[in-house]
């Protein structure tokens, strides 16, 4: 069976076109050019390149126990905790809607149950 190529793959022509910024915005100065830095992404992949390709880390077990916990507490820095109002009020919300669901299941459970009963004589 042959494989499809991904975008990505090795070999893939998008891989290899070459983009000129001046065709692209033509209708900018050159002053515009200097004072605004441009980001162009690829942070992740520089930091992934700039190390030996060879280097493997090595951290016993409770090493990496312990990273993942500075993980998870870095992470848990970065969340937007709600206030109490929002919480509360997200929590009638989700109740209210939990009960609406279950009452209509709950409904035609009943109805589809006696159609049986009635359509098989039970």
């Amino acid at each position: 069976m042959a494989e499809r190529n991904r975008p990505g793959d090795a070999g893939d022509p998008a891989d290899d076109e070459v983009f000129d910024d001046d065709a692209v915005d033509n209708d900018k100065d050159a002053a515009d050019d200097d004072a605004e830095p441009v980001g162009r992404g690829g942070t992740a992949v520089a930091e992934r390149s700039a190390k030996p390709k060879n280097e493997v880390r090595r951290t016993g077990f409770f090493g990496r126990i312990g990273g993942f916990f500075r993980e998870v507490v870095s992470e848990l820095r970065k969340v937007i905790w709600p206030t109490r109002k929002e919480l509360l009020t997200y929590t009638m919300i989700v109740i209210v809607f939990v009960v609406v669901v279950t009452t209509i299941v709950g409904l035609l459970d009943l109805g589809l149950g006696k159609v049986v009963l009635w359509a098989f004589g039970g």
